[in-house]
């Protein structure tokens, strides 16, 4: 599979894409990759999915170890190699178990969720699965996060399926990552 829109020299870019790459690099991410990349053809898109993903992925109402749950069953729904790359260490290192982690990249319910983490299994499931939650599981997840953690859950799924159909299109290869790459 042969990259479609990979780096571009920052030389080469125009002024709009120079600015765009370098609020990337200046804000909490610190570099321009994955998404990004192939996002920079369309430079004002970038910088608003950028400011997007900034407050999803370490501002959400549902938090930095949930969001990266969210984050996982997207990329797994997608088969997304580079949201997996980059997600699954991270999930890793913000508490979610190994076993889950290797449940999802199977395309298997994990066992023995915290009822945090099983509204969200559910709600991501159902909602890349069935592109709607049912009112059980929306119930569910009101209980647990209220309306601004479901909205922002709501998000977290949108927002990593828009990277992920970007990176798919783009056919963005896979960064080096101690998570195996997905089945």
């Amino acid at each position: 599979m042969t990259e479609r829109l990979g780096p571009i020299p920052f030389a080469e870019m125009t002024t709009a894409q120079q600015a765009a790459a370098q609020a990337v690099i200046d804000g909490p991410r610190g570099a321009l990759y994955g998404p990004f990349v192939p996002l920079l053809r369309s430079p004002e898109l970038m910088s608003c999915a950028q400011r997007l993903g900034e407050y999803l992925r370490y501002r959400s109402a549902i938090g930095t170890r949930l969001s990266e749950l969210a984050i996982l069953v997207t990329a797994r729904a997608w088969d997304q190699p580079v949201e997996w790359a980059i997600h699954a260490p991270i999930a890793a290192d913000v508490g979610i178990r190994a076993e889950v982690i290797d449940a999802i990249a199977q395309r298997r319910a994990p066992s023995g969720l915290a009822a945090d983490e099983q509204a969200v299994y559910d709600f991501c499931t159902e909602l890349q699965r069935d592109k709607r939650v049912s009112d059980p599981t929306y119930a569910a997840a009101l209980t647990q996060f209220g309306e601004q953690g479901v909205t922002d859950l709501t998000g977290l799924n949108g927002y990593y399926a828009l990277l992920a159909m970007i990176m798919n299109v783009a056919q963005t290869p896979a960064p080096a990552s101690s998570a195996p790459p997905l089945p």
